[in-house]
């Protein structure tokens, strides 16, 4: 792994500056983020920066970085030179980052570095005619393709020194490429082709059961969808029942209105007496004495004694 340094001083530009593009592009990145977590949009703001500048990070887009994020550019400085993804020398036309871990170094990575050197020169350096540049970095995630490079924003596996030195004339005049695996080969299938799955019954649906299993699949979906639509317009009735009961138990009993009582049925009252009547008849009910002396019984008419005469005695 090569160490990580900035560009000599003679390569750095005096000064970087985000075109207006680039500038609203990374206000609309820092607005992602809340309020003092700026600084989480440092790398986004770091891609677009080597981006702009033919495919490498100078120290002024560096601190341009820091200073719109509010950071201290060593802060800065140390994602940039954390990240083989950011390139902190110039690069060619065509950057080769040629993977140099254990599964693309048990394949012939090494000998890839020979061809690099070769084709190129050392690492960090660009051909005369600005079209190469090569350096080895951690791994790509390929390894099933070991061994492998990427130049600019493609994958190329399955390299050997042969179709290597190839691949790098074929960009160097500008000729097409195919990225990729080199090989005779789909994707990351063994080679030769795939030993399993040979079989068309394994995939085309004929051991899923008897008769056409495509319209029984779709009528169980459909089935399905059934089932849980009514099941949806229960639960939404249950609810707006519960709802309905609940604001009734609310209202509690003194905001039920209850009918008025039909005139019949209302206790008869005495009719308001005449003018010539005294004033205590003219009372809407009767007062307590006057009932008092309806409900007492008569009293028997006193015998009258009768004196006897002086004879008898």
């Amino acid at each position: 792994m090569s160490v990580r340094r900035l560009a000599p001083d003679h390569v750095q530009p005096s000064s970087f500056a985000f075109t207006a593009a680039n500038e609203n592009w990374a206000d609309q990145q820092i607005a992602k983020y809340p309020e003092g977590r700026q600084a989480s949009a440092v790398i986004p703001l770091l891609w677009k920066a080597q981006e702009q500048h033919d495919g490498w990070l100078p120290r002024a887009a560096i601190e341009e970085v820091a200073r719109k994020l509010g950071m201290a550019p060593m802060r800065v400085l140390e994602v940039a030179t954390f990240y083989t993804m950011f390139s902190l020398q110039p690069v060619g036309q065509h950057f080769v980052q040629l993977c140099g871990t254990t599964p693309c170094a048990l394949r012939g990575a090494e000998a890839l570095k020979k061809v690099c050197e070769e084709v190129i020169g050392p690492q960090s350096t660009v051909t005369a005619d600005g079209k190469l540049s090569w350096l080895e970095v951690e791994c790509l995630g390929a390894c099933c393709n070991a061994p492998m490079a990427q130049i600019n924003f493609d994958y190329y596996e399955d390299l050997t020194p042969e179709n290597f030195r190839k691949l790098l004339g074929d960009l160097r005049e500008g000729r097409p490429t195919k990225p990729g695996p080199q090989v005779d080969r789909s994707c990351s299938e063994p080679l030769g082709g795939g030993d399993t799955l040979k079989d068309p019954a394994l995939f085309d649906g004929s051991m899923i059961g008897a008769g056409d299993w495509q319209k029984r699949i779709t009528r169980q979906r459909e089935d399905a969808i059934k089932i849980a639509s009514e099941k949806a317009a229960a639960e939404a009735k249950a609810k707006a029942e519960a709802e309905t009961a609940a604001a009734t138990a609310k209202a509690g009993p003194t905001d039920v209105k209850t009918a008025p009582a039909p005139e019949a049925a209302a206790p008869a009252r005495p009719k308001p007496s005449e003018p010539k009547q005294p004033a205590s008849a003219a009372q809407d009910t009767p007062s307590a004495t006057s009932k008092a002396i309806k409900d007492t019984p008569a009293k028997a008419p006193a015998r009258k004694r009768t004196a006897k005469p002086k004879s008898e005695e």
